[in-house]
């Protein structure tokens, strides 16, 4: 139903809906209120009175409110990487099932979260996800002062006031350089994704501890800046370096993608029986015949839901809760890019 208002045309509105259904307001509201209390064939009735109207809730005038937008930003760095395309499908999905909206905004490599989020906090929202995005520490007193949790994912960066949900880095690059030792490998490398990076940092140093640990001088190191076109240039120097690796481990599969390509293609070399290539997160790509990427697995699906999980806490405390740290556990996934070891691959210490 529309009202012609002078030259404008005002859309219907909840008291139009409920006077249509017989109803309250209050009834209305709290049909469109994901988990209040209300039988199914009221919020039914009023859904299909709503459709016919063509009414839609303002959930901005509802925010101001119940003081609840159910609205959560999703702060994204670098789309280009399959791992967190992936982990925006899912969170998306996720935070639907708990009743939550998501506004997506996203950032360059080279800035902060910080200006793109300056138009996002003018929005009521419930918490504030970061996937891989960094900001200064003045933003992060700009979301306490305006009440917006935020959350770190698959990132840390050392401020207590700040959760974060991560994926066991360290642990998961001892995995790696344990297993690529127990192939027989003696010579490794290293390609780093950004060096600002808290999770490319935790996982070059589990992964030169472990080397260190067993004897092994420090890897060649090169980064890539967890790009494609990086990696691919960080190949071509660790390739063309007299003391060639006969392994590389890429801090991502993204990165580990590019290796591969470039040690085929432009080396020439099997990859797999000359040339040992691992990387980290086992996107979707790194199980195609063409990569078959030897990898530990970063369950997304089990952080995201330790992110949604985090955020529910949150919702239900009006006082600011402490903040939470969430390190997920993962897996070895053993593939052909690196070669097998001759024996039982050793079992990476967490100490």
């Amino acid at each position: 139903m529309e009202r012609a208002i002078g030259s404008r045309i005002a859309l219907a509105t909840a008291v139009d809906v409920a006077h249509a259904a017989g109803v309250s307001q209050a009834t209305v509201s709290r049909a469109f209120t994901p988990g209040s209390s209300i039988s199914e064939a009221t919020r039914d009735r009023i859904f299909r009175i709503a459709e016919q109207l063509g009414y839609q809730p303002n959930l901005i005038a509802r925010s101001l409110t119940s003081g609840r937008s159910n609205l959560v930003g999703i702060g994204i760095e670098n789309l280009r990487n399959p791992f967190f395309s992936e982990t925006l499908e899912a969170m998306s999905l996720e935070l639907a099932k708990a009743g939550l909206r998501s506004m997506l905004f996203t950032t360059r490599d080279d800035e902060t979260a910080d200006t793109p989020v300056q138009d996002v906090l003018r929005y009521r929202l419930d918490a504030l996800v970061l996937v891989s995005a960094t900001f200064s520490s003045g933003f992060a007193s700009q979301c306490q002062a305006a009440r917006v949790p935020v959350i770190l994912y698959n990132r840390t960066n050392g401020d207590e006031r700040i959760s974060s949900v991560t994926g066991d880095n360290v642990f998961g690059a001892r995995a790696l350089a344990a297993f690529l030792i127990a192939g027989g490998h003696r010579r490794f490398a290293f390609i780093a994704g950004l060096e600002d990076s808290s999770t490319s940092r935790a996982r070059e140093s589990g992964f030169n501890a472990y080397l260190s640990e067993h004897g092994f001088a420090a890897p060649l190191r090169a980064t890539g800046d967890f790009t494609y076109e990086g990696a691919a240039a960080a190949t071509r120097r660790l390739l063309l370096s007299p003391d060639r690796p006969d392994a590389i481990f890429c801090a991502n599969d993204h990165m580990a993608t590019a290796a591969i390509d470039i040690a085929q293609f432009e080396f020439g070399l099997e990859v797999g029986r000359e040339l040992s290539i691992v990387g980290f997160d086992d996107i979707q790509a790194a199980s195609r015949p063409c990569y078959s990427l030897t990898t530990f697995a970063q369950r997304a699906d089990l952080m995201v839901r330790a992110t949604i999980d985090i955020i529910r806490g949150l919702r239900a405390n009006d006082a600011p809760a402490a903040p939470v740290h969430r390190i997920i556990n993962g897996e070895l996934v053993i593939r052909t890019s690196a070669r097998r070891p001759t024996r039982s691959a050793i079992t990476a210490s967490t100490t």
